[in-house]
């Protein structure tokens, strides 16, 4: 069984559900590729990067998937369908499963494998920051969605709710 907080797991799916419902708000498949003056990432892009990232640091790096990550396709790729997204952001959640079901306490406190940026970070710390990275690209794409279609729509994105209800959930 995995040491890994659950609540952990819980937030990056739960951020990747909303990334896919953002999706689905989007009026066409051009929009998914469209930005604006001084933005430089649309939210293809922003969607393909946040799934590299965790299928390279969880999948790959954790749970030994074997994914081979290609940094430079997740800005420079264009044109790929919703339905391709989803696929990718399924495969993201995949991998945050798989990792995180393999993680026990002498993990989570161990260096992460890998030097991050040059750096060396306990595993535990870098699964939150994981999290935050994934929210804060997440919240990028919400904000861009309304900008490009003029739709202040929510997604439900960060919403209580979904992990308020989870009983694995550590509750005050």
């Amino acid at each position: 069984m995995s040491s890994c907080p659950p609540w952990i797991e819980k937030l990056m799916l739960r951020e990747l559900d909303a990334l896919e419902r953002e999706l689905a708000l989007l009026p066409d498949e051009q929009s998914v590729w469209r930005t604006l003056p001084g933005v430089t990432n649309a939210v293809g892009t922003l969607t393909l990067h946040v799934c590299g990232n965790l299928r390279h640091y969880l999948g790959a790096v954790l749970g030994g998937s074997g994914y081979v990550r290609d940094r430079q396709r997740e800005f420079a790729a264009r044109g790929l369908s919703r339905d391709e997204l989803r696929e990718e952001l399924r495969s993201a959640r995949a991998a945050v499963a798989l990792a995180i079901a393999r993680l026990d306490e002498a993990a989570m406190t161990a260096e992460y494998p890998e030097p991050i940026g040059g750096h060396r970070v306990r595993t535990g710390f870098f699964l939150h920051h994981l999290a935050v990275h994934l929210a804060w690209h997440l919240g990028q794409v919400g904000y861009l969605r309304r900008i490009l279609t003029g739709d202040p729509r929510t997604s439900g994105a960060i919403g209580i709710a979904t992990i308020a209800e989870d009983p694995a959930v550590d509750r005050a």
